[in-house]
């Protein structure tokens, strides 16, 4: 097969991208080892995160190194033999995470959390999934009174970016969710993001969308990456795939493809997990609620309520580890009425984490023809559609809407 590009990777960034790519004229093909949407974006809370300026960034008050250190929260943990190998990355993620450093990450950030919610809206339609899409924001919960003071004060300093919220107390909250435990004492509704029922269905959607639209899709290896005279070959199932353009939007295992190029890419993962549970009979669940005193999400989905960790730190092909998943099932039924689980093991997957919080988007500084987007961190569902057509147009030589330098591999 010859193509004008080959897209490596059909997780929400990859199909987003391959989706734009198309609608400026390129021939395009789309491989990947499994099908669209069933590796890092299928496993999320399922959270269009329009609200999220700021990014997550490393602590750096001794309080809360010291309770993390003790590797028994339920927002985070770690396997204490991997520490010293992650502990460089820790290191810089850390200096970046200091006030001045983590602003201008936000800055960085903005172009791309601003336009979230109508990149996905301009697919959605077309790709005939709006019925997956919820528009009624999501709950920042707190159990305590100063937890959500926390959280109030936070909302408060995000006004400058017009974002739309409401304060709940108990009374508001158990109105709007009945069925959740009087535990948690109120709450930030946040009313620009946007949830889904099913992420995995959503990027097969976009998939599906480009395949109407000409694309083509491919299984293969995307390891088997060659320079092939002026462009590039990657071996298919069905034979190999010749493209002046390839683009790595890899997820977790872009590093493994640009190494053997000479790139070494400062990527960590955070592994993360979630199980669907059903509800107890007569019981609810209508909003996306986060317990932002625990780490954890759960969102109403199409298989039930699905409850989503926060990080496990961990080699990236480590056996999974029921540790946090168990940790976060305790304090979810202190929430809510959670029955059995649905599937018998709860999901893994990995974000992929660059230490300054912001991804890698652009073109390969020495090799033409090369281009990246990875390294999404815990919003690559969200910013899926924004990075593919950013990508896009930087591959066809048109104008971005936004200044692309703060994502470039050289910053």
């Amino acid at each position: 097969m010859k193509t004008d590009v080959v897209v490596l990777g059909a997780g929400i960034v990859g199909v987003s991208a391959a989706l734009h790519l198309l609608a400026r004229g390129r021939s395009v093909a789309l491989l990947d080892r499994r099908g669209p949407g069933e590796e890092t974006s299928y496993g999320n809370a399922g959270l269009i995160e329009r609200a999220s300026i700021i990014p997550y960034a490393f602590p750096r008050d001794w309080r809360s190194l010291w309770r993390y250190a003790r590797n028994n929260t339920p927002d985070v943990s770690y396997h204490p033999r991997f520490l010293p190998r992650i502990a460089p990355w820790l290191l810089r993620y850390w200096w970046h995470s200091s006030p001045s450093r983590l602003a201008r990450a936000a800055e960085a950030m903005l172009p791309l959390i601003e336009r979230s919610v109508a990149e996905h809206d301009a697919l959605k339609d077309d790709a005939g999934i709006s019925h997956l899409f919820r528009r009624d924001g999501w709950l920042d919960g707190a159990r305590t009174e100063a937890g959500l003071a926390r959280a109030a004060a936070k909302a408060e300093a995000l006004a400058p970016y017009g974002l739309r919220y409401r304060l709940l107390d108990r009374d508001a909250l158990a109105a709007m969710e009945p069925s959740l435990s009087p535990r948690m004492v109120g709450a930030v509704h946040w009313l620009d993001p946007v949830s889904v029922s099913d992420p995995g269905a959503v990027t097969r959607g976009y998939a599906g969308l480009f395949e109407r639209r000409g694309g083509q899709l491919a299984r293969g290896d995307a390891r088997s990456l060659r320079q092939a005279g002026k462009g590039w070959r990657v071996q298919g199932e069905d034979g190999p795939i010749e493209a002046r353009d390839v683009v790595v939007a890899l997820g977790p295992w872009s590093p493994d493809v640009l190494r053997p190029l000479g790139y070494r890419i400062p990527m960590a993962v955070k592994r993360g997990y979630h199980q669907h549970y059903a509800l107890e009979e007569g019981a609810s669940l209508s909003h996306p609620v986060a317990d932002i005193e625990s780490g954890f999400v759960v969102t109403p989905m199409t298989l039930g309520v699905r409850l989503t960790t926060g990080a496990e730190f961990a080699w990236r092909d480590a056996p999974p580890s029921p540790v946090q998943i168990g940790r976060t099932r305790a304090l979810a039924g202190q929430l809510l009425p959670l029955g059995a689980a649905v599937e018998r093991e709860p999901w893994m997957g990995c974000r992929p984490c660059m230490p300054d919080m912001r991804p890698v988007i652009g073109a390969a500084p020495r090799h033409p023809g090369l281009w990246m987007a990875f390294g999404h961190a815990h919003h690559g569902f969200t910013l899926g559609p924004v990075t593919g057509k950013l990508l896009a147009a930087l591959v066809t030589g048109q104008a971005p809407e936004f200044d692309p330098a703060p994502y470039g591999l050289n910053r």
